[in-house]
């Protein structure tokens, strides 16, 4: 199959692709334990730094330089966002699945093999996980299940579909995902217009190792924002239908002054007056609003705003070590050399032996 990621050659089975934030104290526990992990294929670990005030650059680096396993480092020149760090991250990434996860340790590294697997074995393009317990603050939970409510209408997503960040890609929906370069990335967004063929797992959620959310209120409206104005038009349309309620309403008002007025009764006082007013204008800033929105958006993504600027990036440092210990290992022996030059034109003369019989 063309888009079977199991059928096209990748250097590893798995990538796992970590946005740190904030991450100093959580982000060494967690490579170590996914480094112990034995999925099939190998794996490899990319780590996005997106600007940390925190000394996460130095852990990171320190981890890079001493992993077990092949570790990417990339750090973003400031903080650019959550979503932003996922696509460098996945821009970097060589597996043939691709898992992103937090670094604040809520989801067990032993649940990315079971997640891998499931996608693998299962040739799912995405799998996405779910919590029978979620361990986050309670305004938290009523966020995501908002912003999950929100996108069952606004994406074209199976319905209850919960959308994590603990999710697994294939190779194919990385490399779609990848070429968005819009300022205002929402992962979940691009990954709906790219496949339908989605599944879920159930998989333990822990409370939180370390300190508190780097998530605020002011970030969860910035993601619905992105959610609601980068993959819909459906707040314009609404926003059409509420002008044209509004029109009705104020056309209905007109008509019950007239009557009012023909049949000499006053017509209705300042207080009726001004809710009308008051309220025909609040809709009419809120569609301006949304409009303002769009255009805003478009101006900056006209204008070159940048998903993300990486400052540095790291390779693996075990493929550098085996390279280095390759590179200072003793020249053969000259008796050792002629033998095994000896041996290579044995095998060449059989060769050609051999294809002579063939032909």
């Amino acid at each position: 199959m063309a888009d079977d990621p199991q059928a096209e050659p990748h250097p590893v089975g798995l990538s796992i692709v970590v946005p740190v934030y904030r991450g100093a104290a959580t982000v060494g526990r967690l490579v170590a334990a996914l480094s112990l992990l034995r999925p099939a294929g190998g794996l490899e670990i990319v780590l996005v730094n997106d600007g940390s005030p925190d000394d996460s650059a130095e852990v990171c680096r320190a981890l890079q330089a001493s992993a077990t396993v092949p570790l990417t480092y990339l750090e973003h020149a400031r903080n650019f966002g959550e979503h932003n760090a996922v696509l460098s991250g996945l821009r970097h990434a060589r597996g043939a699945y691709v898992v992103t996860m937090d670094d604040d340790l809520q989801n067990p590294a032993e649940e990315v093999v079971k997640l891998y697997d499931h996608a693998r074995l299962g040739r799912w393009d995405v799998v996405y996980t779910r919590y029978a317990e979620k361990r986050h603050e309670g305004w938290r939970n009523l966020g995501s299940r908002f912003a999950n409510a929100v996108a069952d209408r606004l994406l074209d997503k199976p319905r209850g579909l919960y959308l994590s960040s603990f999710r697994c890609m294939s190779a194919m929906v990385v490399r779609e995902v990848a070429k968005y370069r819009g300022p205002y990335p929402y992962v979940d967004g691009l990954i709906m217009q790219v496949t339908q063929r989605i599944d879920s797992i159930e998989v333990l959620h822990l409370a939180r190792a370390e300190g508190r959310s780097s998530y605020t209120l002011a970030r969860l409206v910035r993601l619905w924002l992105n959610l609601a104005t980068n993959f819909s038009v459906l707040p314009l349309r609404l926003a059409i239908f509420a002008g044209a309620g509004m029109g009705v309403l104020g056309l209905l008002g007109a008509l019950l002054v007239m009557v009012e007025a023909l049949t000499g009764s006053p017509p209705s006082g300042w207080a009726s007056s001004m809710t009308m007013m008051l309220l025909i204008a609040g809709v009419q800033f809120l569609i301006l609003g949304v409009l303002g929105e769009y255009v805003g958006r478009a101006f900056l993504s006209a204008n070159g705003k940048p998903q993300g600027v990486v400052r540095q990036v790291i390779g693996p440092a075990v493929a550098r070590r085996q390279r280095e210990g390759s590179a200072a290992a003793p020249a053969l022996a000259p008796e050792a050399a002629q033998r095994e030059g000896g041996q290579r034109e044995g095998v060449q003369r059989e060769g050609v032996q051999r294809e002579g019989v063939l032909s």
